[in-house]
């Protein structure tokens, strides 16, 4: 089969090599799957740098996230069993944590539901407990998470703000849905949120930006709110005062989703049953921007480490080479 490798740790545009490899053998408790459909996650281009929390051995193939068959037929979800990744024709993956595709989306719809979904369905509903006509403040609202943000937000009742940088991805903020959409390349976040909130702020604030959006959520977040920070794209982890959370009256929440995958995983599959209904009724519908081939998943994993793209890039291995939808 062929599968893109990663031999020494670097930018994934130079780090990742196609190549044709043996297809991997499912230890106990593991399946193979053909995959459909390889979501790319930021955590991919962070892995091929060495700067993720999970370091698989070298020679890894990366790809965290997959629409994927088994060979009975079924269309199932996956987080691949490292270092057999996604970006492959095929992958391995837990047998016990296989999910259901939701007929409502197609394989690439269906690779982007997981984990970006999951961490924003659960940063949203079980960390900062969001409650319909609150006001929610999304930053990278036009990302894969920030998207997913977005839309789970509106479906939820609440009143949806989205930060993006550009007037391109301010487009698209503004398509997903948020009612007010702010470019922080052309307007102060802490001014327009000020003002769009008449002075009290956003009551929940989904942060996987760090840096400066950190800053701009400490001085935006209304009296009770919520800050849940998820990441760290900007590459600057904030150190937050805590003296200013007391006199505020905030709370500074954590999220590491991938957790519930070993403390809670009912929790992971109640979720998954809670997004798949909202997919049947149209509700959430994850943004896919761009279907590459196989042979394009380098580069475009390097685009998404670059933050020049909207929503999800999903590869698709049955696309001819060098086309795309």
């Amino acid at each position: 089969m062929q599968a893109w490798q990663v031999h020494e740790l670097g930018e994934p545009a130079e780090v990742m090599r196609l190549a044709d490899v043996e297809r991997p053998t499912p230890g106990e408790g593991q399946v193979l799957l053909r995959v459909r459909a390889a979501n790319i996650n930021f955590p991919d281009a962070l892995m091929c740098r060495g700067q993720y929390q999970v370091r698989p051995p070298l020679p890894f193939t990366p790809g965290v996230e997959i629409c994927g068959e088994t060979e009975d037929g079924r269309r199932v979800i996956a987080n691949p069993a490292l270092p057999h990744g996604g970006f492959a024709e095929y992958a391995l993956a837990d047998a016990a944590a296989l999910l259901p595709a939701p007929d409502a989306l197609d394989d690439a719809e269906a690779a982007a539901l997981h984990i970006g979904y999951q961490t924003a369905w659960f940063a949203l509903h079980r960390r900062a407990r969001l409650e319909a006509g609150e006001t929610l403040l999304v930053h990278a609202a036009a990302g894969g998470v920030g998207s997913a943000a977005v839309q789970l937000g509106k479906a939820a009742g609440a009143t949806v703000l989205g930060v993006a940088g550009g007037a391109g991805k301010a487009a698209v903020a503004r398509d997903l849905g948020c009612d007010v959409v702010i470019d922080r390349r052309e307007q102060d976040v802490v001014a327009a949120v000020k003002e769009a909130t008449g002075g009290r702020g956003a009551d929940v604030i989904f942060d996987p930006v760090g840096g400066d959006a950190y800053t701009q959520s400490a001085r935006t977040v209304a009296f009770e709110g919520r800050i849940v920070i998820v990441g760290f794209a900007s590459g600057t982890i904030p150190s937050p005062g805590l003296n200013h959370a007391l006199i505020k009256n905030y709370a500074i929440l954590g999220l590491h989703w991938g957790l519930y995958n070993t403390r809670d995983p009912e929790l992971v599959r109640h979720c998954h049953e809670q997004l798949t209904g909202l997919a049947a009724k149209g509700a959430i519908k994850p943004l896919v921007s761009e279907r590459v081939p196989l042979a394009g998943a380098a580069d475009a994993v390097q685009r998404v480490a670059d933050g020049v793209t909207t929503g999800r890039v999903t590869v698709l291995p049955s696309l001819e080479n060098g086309a795309a939808a």
